[in-house]
């Protein structure tokens, strides 16, 4: 049932607290790490095999279906497992709190990766009942603006574990900044704790085994649409991921120092906050079909922008760091809202988790070898070709149709 409508602010503002808490180890991974990682001598490649960390995103699917049964049918099902993933994030920043910089980033980067790839199987969890518990009570129309309020908690996260740490690590040291984060993090599960869920009512799926396992996620992709679907999900983000991976790194390489990248990165995130409300609001009244393709295209440019600064002139940096978060709010906001659609009712947590399990993959992939390709073709050539990968997905947009403009909506 749609949660009611003197529901919706409290719905929303819970949902923006548990996507603020995902995006702090995310941001650790993809903005904190990259840099720190090359202004301590690491090489492009270790940086961009530091993205296996994040491999628990892409396999969550797996595990899924269970964080979806294990508790149904009971009040605060999904919170249970909301707060119980939340504990071992905060333990994970305990451990990195009692370690220096130098230690995380020298002899103990190994120890750093297996930390956060734990941190990121936490969170990657949550994300699984945060997302069930999205989808389930937020209606049709509200899915916009829901995806809006997603999209900047996870950004303001970013924000905070990313920027704020590069800055904070210049002016007040690693170990504060970190357990700094660790007081955010218990200050926001106030509002989480107080959030009432209501059990869920719809009819269990069946007893888990091998053969529904298979069954279940076969079932999912039959359905009519979802080939063409499949495609634009997986590769929807793929140039966006690889191209972003080095952009910290080129910095690093110009002489900016983390000061200076932090200011940039949390500049440009509130700028990305902007094009994520905008995107929420503009999918009231836009097609879901125009809006892929349009904010799609956008995140594409946004490369040929850093291609220019990579190519000798530096006064390019500036546009493209804020252009390319716009664009990535835009386009992240329409994307989840299709996935929402696409959802069954009674398995919204694994239908949502498996296609944001999807998007991640390939993304993630391209990310592992990001750092040859900026060794082999330049800066300017790795970013021009991010720009092309995610130009070229975008053209399977034109081949598909959305459930929900052709009523072909199914349960």
């Amino acid at each position: 049932t749609p949660v009611r409508p003197e529901r919706g602010a409290i719905l929303l503002g819970t949902l923006a607290a548990l996507y603020f808490l995902q995006g702090l180890p995310a941001g650790l991974l993809a903005d904190a790490v990259p840099s720190l990682g090359r202004e301590s001598g690491l090489s492009r490649e270790w940086i961009g095999l530091a993205g296996l960390a994040a491999l628990p995103w892409v396999l969550k699917f797996f595990w899924a279906p269970w964080v979806d049964r294990l508790g149904r049918g009971r009040p605060d099902h999904r919170k249970c497992w909301i707060l119980g993933c939340q504990a071992v994030v905060m333990l994970v920043l305990v451990a990195l709190a009692l370690g220096d910089r130098a230690f995380w980033f020298g002899a103990g980067f190994p120890l750093l990766l297996l930390a956060l790839l734990v941190l990121n199987s936490a969170s990657a969890t949550q994300d699984i009942a945060t997302d069930g518990l999205a989808v389930r009570r937020l209606s049709h129309d509200l899915r916009g603006p829901g995806n809006s309020v997603q999209v900047v908690g996870y950004k303001v996260g970013l924000m905070f574990s990313g920027g704020l740490l590069l800055i904070g690590n210049d002016w007040i040291g690693w170990r504060p900044v970190l357990l700094l984060m660790l007081a955010l993090s218990l200050l926001l599960l106030i509002p989480v704790l107080r959030f009432a869920e209501p059990a869920d009512t719809t009819p269990a799926p069946a007893r888990p085994g091998a053969g529904w396992w298979s069954r279940y996620f076969l079932d999912f992709w039959r359905r009519p649409g979802l080939g063409v679907w499949a495609v634009l999900l997986i590769g929807y983000k793929i140039g966006d991921g690889f191209g972003s991976r080095m952009i910290k790194p080129f910095l690093v390489d110009l002489g900016w120092s983390q000061t200076a990248i932090g200011q940039l990165d949390l500049i440009s995130s509130l700028v990305g906050l902007a094009g994520a409300v905008l995107g929420g609001l503009s999918l009231v009244w836009l097609s879901r079909c125009g809006a892929l393709i349009g904010f799609g295209l956008l995140q594409a440019l946004a490369f040929l922008a850093w291609m220019a600064a990579a190519r000798g002139d530096p006064s390019w940096i500036w546009p493209a760091a804020l252009f390319e978060q716009f664009a990535d709010g835009l386009s992240t906001v329409a994307l989840f809202v299709v996935m929402m659609d696409y959802c069954r009712p009674g398995r919204e947590g694994t239908d949502y988790t498996l296609q944001a399990s999807l998007f991640p993959l390939a993304a993630g992939l391209a990310t592992l070898v990001s750092g040859h390709s900026a060794t082999a073709f330049g800066y300017g050539g790795h970013f021009l070709l991010a720009a092309a990968l995610g130009g070229l997905v975008i053209m399977a947009a034109l081949f598909w149709t959305a459930p929900g403009e052709a009523d072909t909506r199914h349960d």
